[in-house]
């Protein structure tokens, strides 16, 4: 997991609860069924660490989910949802993007929500402002897709909006709709950091599926198998 520079988040405006129940019984369940979840600390295949894994209340989730909510793949009626905080200039949020990928493709009851939470400078906060403002042109996905891609760091605007460019996304536009837009795209940014600090997240990736919440990231498997939990959880609370 990547740590937040510069200090931490800054302050909640509401509270987001976590909450585990019975939290031996909860968390010796999932080891047992996940056979322990770990981290990726490289990009491939890479030694990793036990994850601890949280449940979010239902107060908690409702907040997250509550409208509008973000851009996402996957089916909006999907009854599995998955929600990335992440950052354009974290490493390990650009080792995971073709895994979502992945999983939508391969699972249709399956939807990836994205929170943009730019903690890594002004650039990443640009970034995720921008990508913001895309999906004014309906492309959301298209920009968050193509500042994923970038071969290198987004070490500056420019090359940012080069990568928007190159995209098909209209910069005339964008710069219009980051003016005319600015108080919403700096309320959806609150709102994220508030749910982020709640989360007591210190870095990104952070992950949940279902009402399960990793603080960190995870492979295709360890994804796949805590899906298999929640379906499963679901099976069991609809009988």
């Amino acid at each position: 997991m990547m740590r937040v520079r510069g200090g931490r988040p800054q302050a909640l405006s509401y509270p987001v609860e976590i909450h585990i129940r019975d939290r031996r019984s909860f968390v010796r369940v999932l080891a047992s069924l996940l056979l322990g979840i770990m981290v990726l600390t490289a990009p491939a295949g890479a030694a990793g660490r036990r994850q601890a894994v949280a449940e979010v209340s239902a107060a908690g989730m409702a907040q997250i989910l509550a409208p509008p909510q973000m851009p996402g793949l996957g089916s909006a009626r999907a009854s599995i949802i998955l929600v990335e905080y992440m950052d354009y200039n974290c490493p390990y949020c650009r080792v995971m993007a073709p895994d979502f990928q992945r999983l939508v493709k391969t699972d249709s009851d399956v939807r990836v929500l994205f929170k943009d939470w730019p903690i890594f400078g002004p650039v990443s906060t640009y970034a995720a402002r921008a990508a913001l403002a895309a999906q004014y042109q309906g492309k959301y996905l298209i920009a968050h897709q193509a500042l994923l891609s970038t071969p290198d760091r987004l070490s500056s605007v420019p090359q940012v909006r080069q990568a928007l460019r190159q995209a098909g996304i209209s910069l005339k536009r964008l710069d219009t709709d980051l003016r005319a837009h600015d108080a919403a795209i700096n309320g959806t940014l609150a709102r994220i950091r508030a749910e982020a600090r709640g989360l007591g997240l210190q870095g990104t990736p952070g992950l949940l599926v279902g009402d399960l919440f990793v603080p960190g990231a995870i492979d295709f498997a360890d994804l796949q198998k805590l899906i298999a939990i929640v379906r499963s959880q679901s099976r069991h609370h609809a009988h």
